[in-house]
């Protein structure tokens, strides 16, 4: 009997209406083989980091995305990868919010920083692009650059060097331990703003 009790239990809470998305986590990148581990993707590679933590996949084709539902800080969350490249990755995030109604404030950014070393982060409420061109996408997409956003340092651009070889480049081997320890920091730092706790996450990680 135990067991038919359970499975009416299970029954009902099937039926029950999930939790609404309220937040949208995207990380920005290049989709394509082509691309994957280069610098550009920081925000791709950060974001598989979160989502291996919290034990999901982010594969579910929607809003030209590839895309995951989970729960963080009690709050429930879109993990999104555009699939349209950089300077078009606006479109993804804007299509994403204008269907769950997600205000700017609560859309949070992954992305590279070719403005930082290797190993470092910056958190903010806001703000320009800082010429990130997935950024400057989203915030013309969004008619607004009151979002939260993490910038992973991918190391700076050589003197005399070019800035598309560049972001389009591997992080060497020698700095590989080190950046992959940034993309932890990185996972960690998200439950805090998606809390609404910025300024604590920017105290402690930027």
């Amino acid at each position: 009997m135990a067991n038919i009790f359970d499975l009416f239990k299970q029954i009902e809470k099937e039926r029950e209406p999930l939790v609404p998305i309220t937040h949208i986590i995207a990380g920005l990148g290049n989709y394509g083989n082509e691309y994957r581990h280069t610098r550009h993707n920081a925000g791709f590679m950060a974001i598989d980091c979160l989502a291996e933590r919290l034990g999901v996949t982010i594969s579910r084709a929607k809003f030209h995305a590839l895309t995951a539902e989970t729960t963080i800080a009690g709050k429930r969350v879109l993990l999104m990868k555009p699939q349209l490249y950089m300077n078009r990755s606006g479109e993804s995030v804007r299509d994403a919010a204008e269907f769950y109604k997600i205000p700017p404030e609560n859309i949070l950014v992954l992305c590279d920083d070719i403005n930082l070393d290797v190993g470092k982060l910056r958190i903010r409420r806001k703000g320009s692009d800082g010429g990130q061109k997935g950024l400057r996408d989203v915030i013309y997409q969004l008619s607004s650059d009151a979002f939260p956003r993490l910038r992973i340092g991918v190391g700076k651009v050589p003197p005399g060097g070019d800035v598309v070889n560049w972001v389009l480049g591997r992080i060497p081997e020698s700095e590989r331990e080190t950046f992959s320890k940034v993309l932890e920091q990185a996972a960690d730092a998200v439950p805090f703003i998606i809390e609404s706790k910025i300024d604590l996450a920017m105290g402690k990680y930027n």
